[in-house]
């Protein structure tokens, strides 16, 4: 069989295991609370708090959807056009079009374009949530946290682009296959560094004190048989007045960080029920899962677009001759952005599923459903949700069940329990 054949057996198969993987481990058959419940739960809160969130999230829209609407533009006007090609070009000229020089400074610099352009949309954002409290920063630490990301980007981002043009040439009837494996073992890689090595970036991390809550959340831990390394606690407090808590890393690396805010705000018990929830990412393993579909994914993206660079009319827009040469990568930016788009909403609902499956183990682990409302309730007063939002906002973006979801499933258990 020629190349070609392989890689599209190879793209079945892993279309068949993703497919397979993900009707195993996403909870799909979890249906959000009763929506009578959820009207109840809305009634309850305090409509001052109600308007507030929504008027902040009303705030926010034109600019989170200009800046989609703008990314998008500008990654087809780079891909579709030949005006990604000569950027790329133009930016490998002064190193004689070396092929390293146009695959990680071209590269990066249609990544950087995109973002640069978009910048002013991630502004706007700032500058409403400090308008409505919310941030702590000011834009001098607001500026900093930007070129701190870009950077990460851009280093990740020249090791993943010269590792790839760098297969491409070592072989180049089979570079689909190992980059297929190398894009797999990239996200599992992220998967254990990110935590270790990302996070003190943008946070401060120190030992929470010895005391009952410690005490608390390592004995929820050890009885919910998921081991972890330590407690921690982040100064979330010099970037935002929000508050959470999570549960980072993988077998040897994971570790419970509190947000510093979280104690400032929360009671114990509340700090005890987010971090319930955040276990049952841990015990059913959602780090794992999510790095395996993500990895699977990856896989077939690769091997997907190596079949895509047979569509003549697509590489002749792009002004390109091949698919896998560096001058190719604006076009591939704008597929893989148009694919992001298209997919968010089953994205957003497997995202849901999990959230909803891990609230589930959290009221089971600590049996109390009033301090699980409570801090819903808290968690989406100091975070300016929107506590129940607008149908299609939900439906193509929302990550979490809404607030009013959240308290229904806690009046349901406690329905259910008679606690």
């Amino acid at each position: 069989m020629t190349p070609r054949t392989w890689a599209a057996v190879a793209l079945g198969g892993l279309v068949v295991a993703l497919l397979v993987a993900a009707l195993l481990l996403v909870p799909w058959s979890r249906p959000p609370a009763p929506r009578a419940d959820q009207l109840d739960a809305l009634r309850d809160l305090p409509q001052q708090e109600v308007a507030r969130g929504r008027a902040f999230h009303a705030a926010l829209r034109p600019g989170g959807y200009g800046a989609l609407l703008l990314g998008l533009a500008v990654a087809l006007a780079l891909g579709l056009t030949p005006l990604g090609a000569k950027l790329i070009g133009l930016a490998g000229r002064p190193f004689g079009g070396h092929w390293i020089a146009q695959a990680v400074l071209g590269g990066l610099a249609v990544v950087l374009l995109a973002d640069l352009l978009t910048l002013p949309f991630a502004a706007w954002r700032h500058a409403v949530v400090d308008r409505y409290g919310l941030s702590t920063q000011g834009w001098g630490g607001w500026a900093t946290d930007v070129l701190k990301s870009y950077a990460i980007t851009a280093v990740i981002g020249a090791v993943a682009l010269f590792g790839f043009y760098a297969v491409v040439r070592l072989a180049p009837r089979w570079w689909w296959a190992f980059g297929a494996a190398g894009a797999a073992t990239l996200v599992v890689l992220l998967s254990f560094v990110l935590p270790v090595l990302v996070e003190p970036v943008f946070n401060t991390f120190a030992p929470m004190e010895q005391g009952p809550l410690r005490t608390q959340l390592t004995t929820l831990a050890e009885r919910d048989n998921v081991p972890v390394r330590t407690v921690l606690v982040a100064d979330a407090s010099r970037r935002t007045r929000a508050v959470n808590a999570y549960v980072s890393g993988i077998g040897p690396t994971r570790r419970i960080v509190v947000y510093d805010t979280l104690l400032r705000e929360a009671p114990p018990a509340e700090v005890v029920a987010v971090v319930a929830h955040e276990l049952g990412h841990a015990k059913d393993r959602d780090v794992v899962s999510g790095t395996l579909l993500g990895a699977l994914g990856a896989a077939a993206a690769v091997v997907a677009l190596y079949l895509l660079g047979s569509w003549t009319a697509l590489l002749r827009a792009a002004g390109v001759e091949s698919i896998a040469e560096p001058r190719a990568f604006a076009l591939i930016v704008a597929v893989v952005t148009v694919a992001g788009l298209v997919s968010a909403p089953l994205q957003a609902f497997v995202s849901r599923q999990v959230e909803t499956r891990a609230d589930a183990h959290a009221l089971a682990l600590t049996g109390d459903p009033v301090g699980f409302e409570e801090m819903q309730r808290r968690l989406g007063t100091l975070n300016l949700s929107d506590p129940d939002p607008p149908r299609w906002e939900y439906l193509y973006s929302a990550t979490h069940p809404s607030t009013v979801e959240r308290m229904a499933a806690a009046r349901a258990y406690a329905r259910e329990t008679g606690r």
